[in-house]
């Protein structure tokens, strides 16, 4: 196994400091990109999307819940397929509780291409509790470009898409797509990526999971 160079405690915080400045204004460039994104256009949603669940069809509202926000994960599970991407499984993985993202005032769900008679199975096998939905019966996927073509055939890539709604009016406000996702399971890595960032109630005290109100 190959090493880093080893060196002196003094050499070593000299080098940790002169890497924590470019951490610095790494962290600096993220905030003004979030809030850059945060002053992006939106689009309706015109198209009332059905999608089948736990407790049977479901529209895009649906999904929203009490919350204003949401965030949905676009996971690779096409309709031939078994079981679903590992990758996009490992994202799962580490979500941790959903009760963080709700009591921001934002939704989050899972949404394949694939029968829900196969995603419910693999669901119980991976011990997951996030809602999870097929679209298998609507264009959402193709829509929000989760599927596209390839060679001439449909083809599956893992995405992120964020709406906000006003009412009953939904509107899309952001995607992302394929190696971006890498660095975004966090929780304000995820709302990072929404209209009202991480605090769109003008609250930021976390707290235990199980101690949020309803």
């Amino acid at each position: 196994m190959s090493i880093p160079e080893s060196v002196t405690r003094e050499r070593w915080r000299a080098a940790r400091e002169e890497l924590r400045r470019k951490e610095e204004a790494v962290e600096r460039a993220r905030a003004a990109l979030a809030e850059e994104r945060r002053r992006l256009p939106v689009v309706e949603v015109g198209t009332e999307y059905v999608l089948e669940g736990g407790d049977g069809k479901a529209t895009l509202l649906d999904l929203f819940g009490d919350s204003t926000q949401l965030v949905v994960h676009h996971f690779m599970f096409a309709p031939d397929q078994e079981t679903g991407c590992p990758c996009c499984a490992a994202f799962l993985d580490q979500l941790g509780p959903l009760a963080h993202l709700r009591a921001r005032g934002t939704a989050f769900a899972a949404v394949s291409r694939a029968p829900f008679t196969r995603l419910l199975p693999f669901k119980a096998r991976m011990g997951w509790t996030v809602p999870w939905y097929s679209s298998c019966h609507s264009d959402f996927n193709r829509d929000f470009e989760a599927t596209v073509d390839r060679d001439g055939a449909p083809a599956e890539r893992p995405g992120l898409s964020c709406f906000l709604r006003d009412g009953d009016r939904i509107f899309h406000t952001y995607s992302v797509y394929d190696e971006p996702l890498d660095g975004l399971g966090a929780l304000f890595g995820l709302l990072d990526l929404t209209a009202l960032g991480r605090h769109p109630h003008g609250g930021d005290r976390l707290r235990l999971h199980d101690e949020y109100e309803h």
